[in-house]
């Protein structure tokens, strides 16, 4: 369609691109509820499942919803290629799967979200695939880390929970000179505030139950990448295997979509307030964000994102017990694992989303037993900061 061309900017496509319209012509996208499809001859049924002629053959491999879904994602990241996922570890898991055999090797960081890293360190490994894990902001651990079967480098950035950002042109000139293909976790960023492709990465991951649907209701990833790549390394993975996205929930995905840009502006602006109010604060001991001058990696952050996004991580002092009396004095922000939604949240990473990896492991990742990482929603800003405030009081 015309509103899927790349010179549109990013508001528009997230209205217009992947329409498809039925002959009733309607205006919101249609909702395509099936499992099969009929074919007007034993020909013509014969010609799609060989893949002569295009067309839809069953809802676990495509679906018209799901292909809108698929191609708006794709013109928002500029990507050739997407496809759709049932969750965002789908998304992750089939990304790496579909690009390793038994025998080779994996470079990840050490700085993931607690699923990501049981993937690479349990299941992967169970089909004879060797793994390193490397601090994600050294760029000579990654270089070391390579070995001859190594196939797959693998990060996420802006990391989850710490908010550390790793250098994705660096990281991928090394993949790529060895003959490796880097795939990206794009979460925390948004496709809004970070194009990871642009940076060199082969390959794009979301969990869409994410900032994408922003509201709290449904499930979905998605993986991007080029043609080649997905047809090549994920077609038939996700076809014969079955992580599908569910029709419904495509839908509710592009609807989310719609309103994407205008959500995440706004949360990151009140993010940015409310990090800004809190540093210094005297019942924390730091205060991370990506949107202030102070941040780790504020220079790759000007070279790498164009927003700070909506998450906030801080410490508070008197580790767990802190925390909690923290977390239990809150009224307004909903304790949950969840992130990137209309509502704030907030989570202790170390008994929930972290809770599997030991003590000694959490510290070298600086997930100490005061940290929360905060989602900023839609409310008033000022509501935000007097609940945030009243709670640090009880610490």
């Amino acid at each position: 369609m015309a509103a899927s061309k790349k010179d549109y900017r990013p508001e528009t496509r997230l209205v217009h691109a992947g329409t498809l319209r039925s002959q009733f012509g309607e205006m919101s996208e249609a909702l395509f509820l099936t499992q099969g499809y009929l074919y007007p001859s034993a020909e013509e049924c014969e010609a799609r499942f060989s893949g002569k002629t295009p067309g839809y053959i069953y809802s676990r491999y495509s679906n018209p919803t799901m292909s809108m879904f698929e191609q708006r994602m794709a013109a928002l990241e500029g990507a050739e290629a997407a496809r759709s996922t049932a969750t965002g570890m789908a998304a992750v898991t089939t990304s790496l799967m579909g690009l390793v055999r038994m025998g080779d090797h994996v470079v990840a960081a050490k700085a993931l979200f607690g699923s990501c890293r049981w993937v690479i360190e349990e299941w992967l490994a169970r089909f004879g695939v060797t793994f390193t894990l490397v601090d994600g902001e050294d760029i000579d651990q990654w270089k070391k880390a390579v070995t001859k079967n190594t196939k797959v480098f693998f990060m996420e950035t802006p990391t989850n929970p710490t908010l550390q950002v790793y250098d994705i042109a660096a990281v991928a000139e090394i993949a790529h000179a060895a003959g490796a293909k880097l795939v990206v976790d794009n979460v925390f960023a948004t496709p809004l505030y970070q194009s990871p492709l642009k940076f060199g990465a082969d390959v794009v991951v979301y969990s869409a139950t994410k900032h994408i649907d922003g509201q709290g209701r449904v499930l979905g990833g998605c993986i991007l990448s080029t043609e080649k790549i997905i047809v090549d390394n994920y077609h038939q993975l996700l076809r014969q295997t079955g992580p599908s996205l569910a029709p419904f929930n495509a839908w509710v995905l592009l609807k989310g979509l719609e309103t994407l840009s205008v959500r995440v502006e706004r949360e990151t602006q009140t993010a940015g307030v409310i990090a800004n109010k809190l540093a210094g604060h005297d019942k924390l001991t730091r205060l991370v964000y990506p949107g202030r001058k102070d941040h780790p990696q504020a220079a790759l952050i000007a070279k790498q994102m164009t927003g700070g996004s909506n998450l906030i991580a801080f410490e508070i002092k008197g580790g767990k017990e802190g925390a909690f009396r923290f977390l239990n004095g809150l009224g307004l922000i909903g304790i949950t694992n969840n992130l990137g939604d209309s509502k704030s949240l907030i989570t202790h990473p170390t008994t929930t989303t972290h809770q599997r990896l030991t003590p000694q492991q959490r510290a070298e990742l600086g997930i100490g037993d005061g940290l929360v990482r905060l989602s900023v929603g839609l409310e008033h800003v000022d509501d935000l900061l007097d609940d945030l405030t009243g709670a640090l009081e009880k610490v």
